[in-house]
């Protein structure tokens, strides 16, 4: 069995992944219970993400989001359905 995935723990490896201090993860699955992809305990598996990085300067939208899916792709297999993703340019005003 896997480790709980957490609002921690995808912050961490985003942290890490992406060399980046400029950022928030929230677990919004207790918003989503009944919805697909929810489970019993109501928890990791619907995120947000508000993150700025300057790995983001010079890519589109789309890389920037494969970007952060691809730092979190296992915890995507263990259970997290949902990211959603907001790439902020004016961190902490944006």
């Amino acid at each position: 069995m896997h480790e709980p995935i957490t609002a921690q723990a995808i912050q961490m490896r985003l942290e890490t992944h992406l060399n980046s201090k400029n950022l928030r993860v929230v677990d919004e699955s207790a918003e989503h219970a009944g919805h697909v992809g929810a489970n019993d305990s109501l928890s990791g598996t619907h995120f947000r993400v508000k993150i700025a990085a300057n790995v983001f300067l010079t890519q589109n939208r789309v890389q920037r989001h494969r970007i952060v899916y691809d730092a979190v792709q296992d915890f995507m297999e263990m259970g997290l359905h949902a990211l959603a993703i907001e790439i902020l340019q004016d961190w902490p005003n944006a």
